[in-house]
């Protein structure tokens, strides 16, 4: 027996029972069909999103670029950076500065060596320390009549080449003795003419415990030098009259000491005057 189409189909028979199977493999079937056709609507769904944010997306990527004005949401590029102009660059000077004085100008003319003469200026203290020797201070003597100060010719070329003083001191160490003696001129010609002219010798000095010396012909060392418009002379020997010779090493010793440090005190008076030229205010 059947209902018409679509209706319960009843098995062999004729029992009027239903045929059970055939009804769940037709409802089975219905519902796998349900199930395919929501998993295909949701993927068209979902593929549908996707076109239209991605055509959102390139729609506000190209707007910029079509229109006068930058779109905000882009990174500006290098160009676009900000600088800071606004900075002073360094600037330097073209002009070079003066160059400093020099100390040689100080001590070679009496119109700019202006600083006092005396015997202190020259041989402070009461000793002498060079390294390791240490000679002790005896008399000293400042006067501007050159020519008694020397023996032999030296007195005629200091007058004659503008001698205007003679500052001496003498110094002592184990047996040995050395007077030495700047004499001033007003120019640096005229001490270099005195001191390559020099003939005869300084007049040593005695006295403040040191007996006389060099002097009643015994032989001794002389020198002779010039800086600036300074001429500076030794003369050397044993305290005890005896002469010196090339092997007597302490003599000379003795007399180098002497002249390079007088050569440094000269020095030092033109660096302090010229160091006080080149602080000294302007205007």
């Amino acid at each position: 027996m059947s209902f018409g189409q679509g209706g319960p189909s009843w098995g062999p028979g004729g029992n009027q029972t239903p045929d059970w199977a055939a009804l769940a493999e037709a409802s089975a079937a219905r519902s796998r069909r349900k199930k395919w056709l929501l998993i295909g609507g949701g993927a068209l769904a979902t593929a549908a999103v996707a076109a239209i944010v991605a055509t959102a997306v390139i729609s506000t990527n190209s707007s910029g670029s079509t229109g006068s004005g930058k779109d905000a949401s882009q990174l500006p590029g290098p160009a676009d950076l900000p600088t800071d102009s606004a900075e002073p660059e360094p600037s330097f000077s073209t002009v070079a500065p003066p160059p400093p004085p020099d100390p040689k100008d100080y001590i070679s003319d009496v119109k700019k060596d202006r600083a006092p003469l005396t015997v202190d200026s020259f041989y402070p203290g009461r000793k002498l320390t060079m390294g390791d020797r240490v000679y002790a201070k005896g008399a000293t003597h400042r006067t501007t009549k050159c020519a008694s100060t020397t023996q032999g010719a030296l007195g005629s070329i200091l007058v004659n080449n503008g001698c205007d003083q003679v500052i001496r001191a003498t110094y002592s160490r184990a047996g040995v003795a050395v007077t030495v003696g700047v004499a001033v001129f007003e120019t640096e010609a005229q001490a270099k003419k005195a001191a390559q002219q020099a003939s005869g010798g300084l007049a040593s000095l005695s006295g403040s415990g040191v007996p006389t010396f060099c002097r009643g012909g015994s032989v001794c060392r002389r020198t002779a030098n010039s800086y600036g418009r300074y001429a500076y002379f030794t003369v050397g020997g044993f305290t005890s009259g005896k002469n010196v010779t090339k092997a007597d090493k302490n003599v000379f010793a003795v007399g180098d000491d002497l002249t390079n440090f007088t050569f440094r005190q000269i020095r030092h008076r033109g660096e302090v005057q010229a160091s006080a030229a080149a602080t000294a205010p302007t205007g």
